[in-house]
């Protein structure tokens, strides 16, 4: 199959159910929130032409990059709702911005206003080129969705000058940066302008990094340092261990690694680079030897990143949410490069499990880390595993949450010239061009909840193509109806393909059957031995003190129990809950901490809630991986 053409989520419309409900939120108040906290945590004062040591804090090195993901954000919410003062806001901190742009046509707040002397003197540790990257994106969604230049001739200019210092040309800095980013935007801004020399850069700074002899090494000699003593010990952390086709596995900082590889899959489906896509591949696959149940990805903080296969500690879980996020971007564009289906199961496990937990129902606080257990004794020994907050100071996560939610009408459909393709299922209307002519297509379903989809599509005129249905992996056993009648057909590489002359008002009923799951891990991953996890449909669940006998971990799940599925409506904004009957395990009688007495169990009830929805009421244990006997 040649690669798909992603729709535009302009061209989506979000009707009702889950995903117009967090579309709301996002809009109503996670974007106003996060704009609170830039107010609040002084970004407005540090980013400013006037700014002086004693007015506020100095700007820190990435503060640029949140400015850059809230514009996005908000470029998102003002193409489906327009909002003069929303749009206000995004114009004055634009000009802010812009006000600070150097003649030459460089832009950063902290090496403009706090360090302007170490420009471009560390691209190993600072965020210079990654920050640019954000800009640039939130330039490319403000232009598409409102028609305004302002951040965009900003960028342009910025870019126009990056591409001067940076290239294997003479005179040019053979250097890229230590946080990858910028080359996805610059993809971006290519398709934004059709400017080739965008899109020659961003496959530089993919095809340079690693090169011998290493830059970092080069310019840590420059500054005065000795390359050995580097924090990281290896560039590995940076994915700058070796070049593109040579790393073998996905190693580092987690954000880091996805960011690259979303970069080269963009440079791969430009070019055709069998090579590259080969290599991504295989670091596709190594990623699923690191990806926790709930889409998470990144183990250890020392390196917010990979450790080894199998590595999936659960207290201690790292998870950062934006690593799930990152991921999240670039199996989307694996799955529109290769037309896989295991891309957009991924994405699935991930949006719906890993990303969704690092913000709160209520859409204002937020995690940066997304354990898989919880224990409340330890917890004060692990500030890091407290209650959602509403700003860190490192605040990445939250407005890349925002973004992403702003704009999730663009990862659901897919086009090529001979189909029409729905990778995932929302409730709302979708409007192609097929062969010139208009198609309209809207879907009606109650998921995650209920595995019923409901299809009509609205041909100006009848029509010719295939549609592809994807049929996620979870799904064991599935159905299919065209026009009220049963249509037998198998799935391959996780889609269905219906290909006939559709007419105005043709229906589809795709009811994909969703059992209550027990899922298993590898027996390579020692944390979980012994302990079953739950799922229904693409929804990983937990249990969480709240709902069950305190503590949790104390709880098993009898092997052969049944567990019921029931939607509350009032509860945590309506979410499908799991009951049934566990055991918990007593303390024995003797005292003393061994003993041979052989454990004693109590039946109990249990309840087992999505794990997006845990920490949203009063304060308690979690876990996803429970004590199975």
């Amino acid at each position: 199959m040649p690669p798909l053409s992603p729709l535009s989520y302009q061209q989506v419309r979000l009707t009702g159910g889950f995903w117009a409900q967090r579309q709301k939120i996002n809009t109503t108040v996670t974007i106003p929130a996060i704009y609170q906290q830039f107010i609040e945590n002084e970004y407005f004062k540090c980013i400013h032409p006037d700014w002086k040591p004693g007015v506020s804090r100095p700007a820190h090195i990435f503060y640029d990059s949140d400015w850059g993901k809230w514009l996005e954000a908000a470029a998102y919410s003002l193409a489906l709702n327009p909002d003069p003062d929303l749009e206000a806001k995004v114009e004055a901190m634009i000009a802010q911005l812009a006000s600070l742009q150097q003649p030459d046509g460089y832009l950063n707040s902290h090496f403009i206003l706090v360090e302007p002397e170490k420009r471009w003197t560390n691209l190993r540790d600072w965020h210079e080129l990654y920050c640019a990257g954000h800009l640039i994106e939130a330039a490319v969604a403000l232009f598409q969705a409102t028609g305004s230049r302002s951040l965009m001739d900003v960028m342009i200019r910025y870019v126009d000058y990056i591409d001067s210092i940076f290239g294997r040309e003479p005179g040019k800095k053979r250097g890229y940066c230590g946080h990858p980013e910028i080359e996805l935007a610059l993809v971006r801004l290519y398709h934004a302008t059709g400017e080739p020399r965008y899109l020659k850069l961003s496959q530089y700074f993919i095809e340079e990094r690693g090169q011998q002899p290493h830059y970092y090494d080069q310019e840590a000699w420059a500054r005065g340092d000795d390359p050995k003593n580097y924090w990281a010990k290896t560039y590995q952390y940076c994915q700058a261990h070796a070049p593109i086709r040579e790393q073998e596995r996905a190693v580092g900082h987690a954000v880091r690694a996805m960011y690259l590889y979303s970069g080269a899959t963009d440079i791969a489906r430009e070019t055709g680079d069998a090579s590259l896509l080969k290599a991504l591949e295989t670091y596709f696959d190594s990623t699923l030897k690191q990806l926790y149940l709930t889409g998470g990805i990144g183990p250890a903080a020392h390196n917010e990143g990979f450790t080894a296969d199998y590595d999936l500690p659960n207290e201690s879980a790292y998870a950062e949410t934006c690593a799930a996020i990152a991921l999240f971007l670039w199996a989307h564009r694996m799955l529109n490069l290769t037309g896989e289906g295991k891309y957009a199961d991924v994405m699935e496990q991930t949006i719906y499990n890993g990303i969704l937990s690092g913000i709160s129902l209520e859409g204002d606080t937020f995690y940066y880390e997304n354990p898989l257990a919880v224990d409340r004794q330890k917890r004060t020994q692990q500030p890091r595993s407290q209650h959602r907050q509403k700003w860190y100071s490192c605040a990445c996560c939250p407005p890349n949450v925002a973004r992403l939610i702003g704009s999730m009408g663009g990862y659901l459909y897919a086009q090529t010239d001979q189909a029409i393709i729905i990778h995932h299922y929302a409730q709302g209307e979708a409007s192609f061009t097929f062969h010139g002519k208009p198609v309209h297509l809207s879907v009606k379903t109650d998921y995650p909840w209920n595995g019923s989809i409901h299809i009509m599509l609205t041909p100006e005129q009848p029509a010719a193509f295939n549609l592809r249905l994807h049929v996620p992996g979870w799904c064991r056993k599935y159905s299919l109806q065209v026009n009220g009648q049963a249509l037998a057909t198998r799935a391959q590489d996780g889609y269905l393909a219906i290909e006939r002359t559709w007419q105005p008002g043709d229906t589809l009923s795709l009811d994909l059957e969703m059992p209550v799951d027990r899922i298993y891990a590898h027996p390579q991953v020692c944390y979980d031995r012994g302990r079953v996890a739950l799922r229904r449909g693409p929804v990983v669940y937990c249990l969480e003190g709240a709902d069950n006998p305190d503590p949790v971990d104390w709880i098993s799940l009898p092997r052969h129990a049944r567990l019921e599925a029931t939607y509350q409506p009032d509860l945590l904004g309506g979410v499908m809950i799991l009951h049934g009957r566990g055991a918990r395990i007593l303390a024995p009688e003797a005292s003393g901490l061994y003993t041979n007495e052989e454990p004693r169990y109590e039946p109990c009830e249990i309840t087992a809630i999505p794990f997006f929805a845990w920490d949203n009421r009063a304060e308690g244990d979690m876990r996803v991986w429970i004590n199975e006997i």
